[in-house]
């Protein structure tokens, strides 16, 4: 494992920043992207606080009782899909993962068209009573991630070739936003907290407290993820492969807790509008080819037809198929 991901500054993609720095990291993305689909990222306007007051709040949640925890169960998110699962709870590749987490996304009140309407992933978080002030960190979290998620497709779409803009004017006006707090509990070194895996959608942003366990699939081989201080940890999805026809292609990733203490995960995923047609970019469609051969899934992105919530669904109703059948 001597390969080591990149890391890029990204400030100058906010609205702010010099036109020629924007080109320069445009150029360092689409390396990174090509190269590995991963790489770390400062720059990113987040403030250290943040996520300080997310990770005191996730500590104080997780060492609650389980008969407390559940109060906020993801069976009573019901279609928001939303709440709290226990170690065991969540699915990859048909296996349990040994970690239990939080499921949050944007917070939508009962008067949303789309929560009118029953629209699955839509709906209000579930906070538990017995930490407040998760509920504050959280949505300023989401705010402040958001925001750097906006300006880093504006770098992709420059490292493609595109107007900055084009992402945002065609798939990420109304994204998808979903967000993950994830514990993984010390003591068992022979199974995986996350078997190996893609993200679903357009970019995920990672931070994760001191412990490491991140490993990253290269063509080498297996590549570590540390942490790195105010950097997050950065990786394109399945619909970026999808829409570039597999010429960004989204990583297998994995992760596994020998630190021999509890660790902490922030994945922050940052996703086409649910109802948004994935399609290549129109200098893509040529090249695209089927790579379900070279996928640790088997999957051929390139087939699906429909739009982004239609493969979303089809996969979170994996990682939880008990919920999904009621739920969803």
């Amino acid at each position: 494992m001597t390969e080591r991901l990149p890391v890029i500054d990204m400030s100058p993609l906010f609205a702010d920043g010099d036109e020629a720095a924007r080109r320069r990291v445009a150029i360092e993305i689409d390396r990174a992207c090509r190269d590995m689909g991963f790489f770390y990222v400062t720059g990113h306007r987040v403030a250290p606080e943040l996520p300080a007051r997310l990770e005191a709040a996730s500590w104080r949640f997780f060492s609650l009782p389980l008969e407390e925890k559940i109060e906020i169960e993801m069976a009573k998110g019901g279609r928001a899909w939303r709440g709290f699962f226990p170690v065991g709870g969540e699915l990859t590749s048909g296996k349990p993962d040994l970690k239990e987490g939080l499921y949050f996304g944007t917070e939508l009140g009962a008067d949303h068209p789309r929560v009118r309407a029953g629209m699955p992933l839509h709906g209000a978080n579930l906070f538990p009573r017995q930490v407040p002030e998760l509920r504050a960190a959280v949505l300023d979290y989401l705010a402040a991630t958001t925001r750097a998620a906006h300006a880093l497709m504006g770098g992709i779409a420059l490292a493609l070739g595109l107007e900055r803009s084009y992402f945002a004017d065609r798939y990420t006006a109304d994204p998808t936003v979903l967000f993950r707090i994830f514990h993984y509990p010390p003591g068992d070194n022979d199974g995986w907290g996350v078997g190996e895996h893609t993200d679903y959608g357009l970019l995920t942003l990672l931070a994760q407290d001191d412990k490491g366990g991140l490993q990253v699939k290269s063509s080498g081989g297996w590549v570590e993820a540390p942490p790195i201080k105010e950097a997050f940890v950065c990786n394109i999805g399945d619909m970026l492969d999808r829409l570039t026809g597999g010429f960004y292609r989204s990583t297998p990733h994995r992760v596994r807790n020998l630190s021999g203490r509890g660790r902490l995960s922030f994945p922050f995923f940052f996703d086409p509008d649910f109802d948004a047609q994935i399609v290549p970019l129109p200098e893509r469609v040529s090249r695209t080819v089927d790579d379900s051969g070279q996928r640790w899934d088997g999957a051929n992105l390139h087939a699906f037809d429909g739009s982004y919530g239609d493969y979303l669904l089809g996969k979170v109703s994996k990682v939880f198929p008990d919920l999904g059948k009621h739920a969803l």
